[in-house]
């Protein structure tokens, strides 16, 4: 079993303490996002647990715990999502210069096949043009193509209302065209870019094929790069849970959505900032779930309730 730390929240940035509470007590519950009368309950013990896959954009408080990781003897792997976009879009995150090396500390302590740059979503805009983002990028591969083997992009999609927020920005969105040249010439710059620094690329849940600008459609949770990696051997099958454009396969998420204290505008994740503190101020470090408190010892009634791990 794969275990997705998370694609709902930030779980290294804001709740490592309570994940690796729930890693010395064997399992964790949350409540389903798409049913909120379903509880599942889900076994963390090492020998349930093939790969744990930590989402982040500041992983830094989640480092002093990974020598503890090893020693019980997890195999895990980052996606380290870094941009530098101005605090209109991302509020609450540190400064560049300290994830970039936060990002080349965790690669020197794991290894650099075990972080992987995550360059998204790219957002064209009256201030984040195609220059931009050719100067944005050609900087972040050259202060980490050293401490990555793969990089993932994918450009800002109208999920979850992640385009409406940016109206009371001020920022202006460019519309584009995935057949417009200037875009397809812009995709071949990124990817050469990246591929002259050694580096694979891959997108994330694109509609578009960009095979021929040398971008492959790629899998975020990858059964051939956990194989390549860790030499486990994962189920292949896709995970039905996710949007159809994702390549991910089968794995069990235990974040929460709305949690997320980053705040970033694009965040598909959170809706809106209320929302946000009024869920996390229900987080208890030493609660089976990571919002309020979901566990079948204290609430015998949920046993009744369809569980799996």
């Amino acid at each position: 079993m794969i275990i997705s730390v998370s694609r709902r929240t930030d779980i290294p940035a804001f709740f490592s303490e309570w994940f690796m509470q729930r890693i010395k007590e064997g399992y964790v519950t949350y409540v389903n996002p798409y049913n909120q009368n379903k509880i599942h309950k889900i076994s963390l013990k090492k020998e349930d647990v093939d790969v744990i896959v930590f989402w982040t954009k500041n992983p830094k408080p989640m480092i002093k715990y990974l020598k503890d990781l090893d020693s019980m003897g997890y195999k895990y792997y980052f996606q380290f999502t870094l941009n530098n976009y101005s605090k209109i879009i991302e509020p609450n995150l540190p400064s560049y210069l300290e994830r970039i090396e936060t990002f080349k500390n965790l690669s020197n302590m794991i290894g650099k096949e075990r972080v992987i740059l995550r360059y998204d979503p790219i957002i064209l805009s009256d201030i984040t043009d195609f220059n931009y983002h050719i100067n944005n990028f050609s900087k972040l591969i050259r202060d980490l193509s050293n401490y990555t083997q793969r990089v993932v992009i994918s450009f800002l999609d109208d999920y979850r209302g992640s385009i409406s927020r940016f109206k009371k920005t001020g920022i202006n969105l460019v519309n584009y065209s995935f057949d417009d040249k200037n875009f397809r010439d812009f995709v071949k710059i990124i990817a050469d870019i990246a591929k002259q620094n050694n580096l694979e690329i891959y997108s994330c849940a694109e509609v578009v094929d960009l095979e021929k600008e040398g971008i492959l459609n790629g899998k975020c949770i990858d059964d051939k790069y956990i194989k390549k990696v860790f030499n486990i051997d994962v189920s292949n099958r896709k995970d039905a849970g996710q949007r159809k454009e994702c390549g991910c396969v089968m794995s069990r998420d235990i974040g929460e959505f709305d949690t997320c204290l980053h705040k970033c505008v694009y965040c598909y994740a959170n809706r809106a900032d209320s929302i946000i503190d009024k869920k996390v101020k229900n987080h208890n470090k030493n609660s089976p779930s990571l919002i309020g408190w979901h566990d079948v010892k204290e609430k015998p009634e949920l046993e009744q309730i369809s569980f799996w791990d």
